[in-house]
C-alpha cells in the first residue's frame, strides 16, 4: 500500500512580500469592505491564524505565485509587514487548495475561540479581532453548555446561528439527538426550525418540564397533531437511514451497469428502437449521481 502524498510542505516557511505573485486581481473597494476589516483586524491584534497558500518558488523569477490568500497578503502590506508564513504546494492543482474546501464550522470555531481563551486572550480583544459584539463572542465561547456529546458530534461539520444552542439546551439529551438528526437530515440548521420542534415537544422532554409559549393561531388539536406528525417523521428518518447505505450501493452498481451497456451503440439503437421510454429511464440512472434526483 502506497503511502498518501501530501500536497504541501507540512511546516510553513516565511517568504517575503514582495516574492509573492498573486494569481489575481483584488476587487476593487476591497479596502472598505467588512470582510477585509475583520481580516486585518485579527492580523493586528492575533497575528496571522492561516498561512497564505503558494506555490514552488520559480527558478527564473525567484517568485512564488499565489493559491490562496490574497485578501490575507493585502492586509499584511497594509500593516507593513515583510515577510508571511506560506505553505508551499508540492504540485501545481489549485483546485486543491482552501478556496476549495470548507471553511469553519460554528463548533470548530468555537473550540478555536476556546483555545485562545484558554491562552490568556481576552473576549475583548478577540471581539476586536473579528469585528464583532463581545456578546457575541461570549455566545460563542458558551456554545456547546447543556448539550449532550452525541448532538455536538451531528452539528460538528454543521455552520448555524449561535442562538441554535439556546434552542436546542431546553431539551433533553434524547430529544437534543432527535431534533439534531431531523435538522441534519432536512438540511435545515435554522434557529426557526429549531424553535418550531422545541414547540413540538412533549414537556416530559424538556429540561424544566414547562412548555415554551403557544405559536400564535396554534390550538391543543393541531399541536398534537404536529406532535404526531413529528414523531411518525422520526419513525421514517430511522428507516430510512438504516436502509440509505444499501440503497446508494444498488445506485451505484445500476448506473455502472447501465453506463457499460450504453456504451455499445448496437445495444443503444435496438433499445431506442423497441423501447424508447426505457432508454429514456436509462439515460436518467446513468446521469443520477445521488439519491436526491
Amino acid at each position: 500500500m502506497t503511502g498518501v502524498v501530501l500536497g504541501f510542505v507540512p511546516e510553513p516557511l516565511m517568504v517575503p512580500l514582495d516574492k509573492i505573485l498573486p494569481s489575481r486581481k483584488v476587487p476593487v473597494g476591497l479596502a472598505t469592505s467588512r470582510k477585509y476589516n475583520q481580516i486585518r483586524a485579527s492580523i493586528e491584534e492575533v497575528g496571522l491564524i492561516e498561512p497564505l497558500s503558494v506555490a514552488a518558488m520559480d527558478a527564473t523569477s525567484g517568485q512564488h505565485l499565489l493559491l490562496d490568500g490574497h485578501v490575507r497578503l493585502v492586509a499584511l502590506g497594509d500593516l507593513g509587514h515583510q515577510a508571511a508564513p506560506c505553505l508551499i504546494a508540492t504540485d501545481d492543482e489549485s483546485y486543491t487548495y482552501n478556496n476549495r474546501i470548507n471553511r469553519l464550522s460554528t463548533i470548530q470555531e468555537h473550540f478555536m475561540i476556546r483555545r485562545a481563551v484558554e491562552r490568556r486572550v481576552s473576549p475583548g480583544r478577540l471581539a476586536k479581532a473579528l469585528s464583532v459584539d463581545i456578546s457575541h463572542i461570549t455566545k460563542k465561547i458558551n456554545l456547546l453548555e447543556g448539550i449532550c456529546p452525541e448532538a455536538v458530534e451531528l452539528f460538528k461539520d454543521r455552520q448555524f446561528s449561535v442562538e441554535l444552542g439556546r434552542v436546542i439546551r431546553k431539551m433533553k439529551p434524547t430529544r437534543q439527538v432527535e431534533c439534531a438528526e431531523l435538522m441534519v437530515a432536512a438540511n435545515n440548521m435554522t434557529v426557526a426550525y429549531a424553535e418550531a420542534l422545541l414547540v413540538a415537544t412533549p414537556s416530559t422532554s424538556l429540561v424544566d418540564g414547562v412548555r415554551p409559549r403557544k405559536v400564535v393561531g396554534v390550538g391543543p388539536e393541531q399541536m398534537a397533531r404536529m406532535e404526531r406528525e413529528m414523531s411518525n417523521l422520526q419513525g421514517q428518518y430511522r428507516l430510512v437511514e438504516q436502509s440509505y447505505g444499501q440503497d446508494v450501493l444498488n445506485l451505484v452498481l445500476a448506473r455502472g451497469y447501465l453506463a457499460k451497456l450504453l456504451e455499445n451503440a448496437k445495444v443503444t439503437k435496438y433499445v431506442k428502437q423497441r423501447q424508447p421510454e426505457v432508454l429514456e429511464q436509462f439515460t436518467a440512472i446513468v446521469a443520477t449521481t445521488s439519491l436526491d434526483q
